[in-house]
């Protein structure tokens, strides 16, 4: 209503200006897609102002919300402003109105208004008609309600549905803890699959299996040979006795394994296989084939020595003393 006021008062204000369309060199008309109109539906009113370029003013309809006291606005699309030449511009303006009370109407005249001088359109005719009841037929009910399924967001609380992207990363950055201290901190690398090892006494039988096959001796590879073997021994006592062979000298693996009761009758055969493999290595000594033979024959020694012992069973595996009753004699 307040705009509507407005646009009453501004318009006999300038209705009793005088017209000023020859001072403008200017034209304003107004035209209907269509006079008749259902009510609620709209209809466009086209102004189309011819003027020259230098000539700036406004249109009072562009503040207000209504036409008259029936007929509405309901949008304004944006205008279209074509050049003519000789300094001459179109300006295509559309109004989108509506009425909800059936009549006939007058819409218009619409306004320009530049400085002290206003341009006013022509007036259009709108009928606006009423929705047609068929009022024989028959009185539909109300449908019923239908009650839609429920999902399972339905039962989530709002707090966790809008805020999705909060727990989300509260998620990531959890999981990104639990990684970095389950694997990262010690190490490991989940996603790389590694063979299981044997035990040091089957892995070290293995290998030194497998180095009396290759041969290397025979093949005058006596540097090759030993130094598989030695480093075979250092891998196992490592396993074996958590010493550090691999980093240590001969002498130092010999002095740590005097310590232990369990190398302590057996240190001799390792001496003698460190020693006759220092010389080949460092001093480029060709050994005989016995003393190859018997090297290979020591560390199979010294690993079948130092094997560990069977654990016990568990009380829950031995027989009853009705079980040993009962068993056949």
């Amino acid at each position: 209503m307040k705009f509507f006021r407005k646009y009453v008062i501004l318009s006999i204000a300038l209705l009793a200006l005088p017209l000023a369309g020859h001072a403008l060199n200017a034209t304003l008309t107004a035209r209907l897609d269509t006079i008749h109109v259902l009510m609620g539906k709209t209809r466009v009113v086209t102004l189309q102002l011819v003027k020259d370029k230098s000539v700036q003013g406004i249109f009072p309809c562009d503040h207000a919300d209504t036409v008259n006291a029936h007929v509405e606005i309901a949008s304004r699309p944006a205008p279209k402003v074509t050049s003519l030449g000789n300094g001459r511009e179109q300006v295509d303006k559309q109004l989108v109105i509506q009425a909800f009370e059936p009549g006939e109407y007058s819409v218009g005249p619409f306004l320009y208004v530049a400085g002290s001088d206003t341009l006013k359109s022509n007036v259009l005719r709108l009928r606006v008609d009423s929705i047609k009841v068929n009022e024989k037929g028959d009185i539909k009910d109300y449908a019923p309600v239908i009650k839609p399924p429920y999902k399972f967001f339905d039962w989530v609380p709002d707090f966790v549905t809008n805020l999705w992207w909060l727990w989300l990363i509260i998620l990531v950055v959890a999981a990104a803890v639990w990684y970095y201290f389950k694997y990262v901190r010690k190490g490991k690398n989940p996603f790389k699959h590694e063979k299981k090892r044997l035990p040091p006494y089957e892995e070290a039988m293995q290998r030194l299996k497998l180095l009396k096959a290759q041969q290397l001796w025979q093949n005058n590879q006596e540097k090759e040979y030993y130094t598989a073997l030695t480093d075979i021994l250092r891998e196992y006592i490592d396993r074996r006795f958590s010493i550090n062979a691999v980093e240590m000298t001969s002498t130092q693996i010999l002095e740590s394994l005097k310590q232990n009761p369990e190398t302590k009758l057996v240190n001799d055969q390792l001496s003698e296989i460190l020693v006759i493999a220092d010389f080949v290595k460092f001093a480029g000594q060709r050994p005989l084939a016995d003393d190859n033979e018997r090297s290979m024959a020591r560390a199979e020694s010294f690993v079948e020595a130092t094997k560990p012992a069977p654990q016990p069973q568990d009380s829950d595996d031995k027989p009853t003393e009705k079980e040993k009753k009962e068993a056949p004699k």
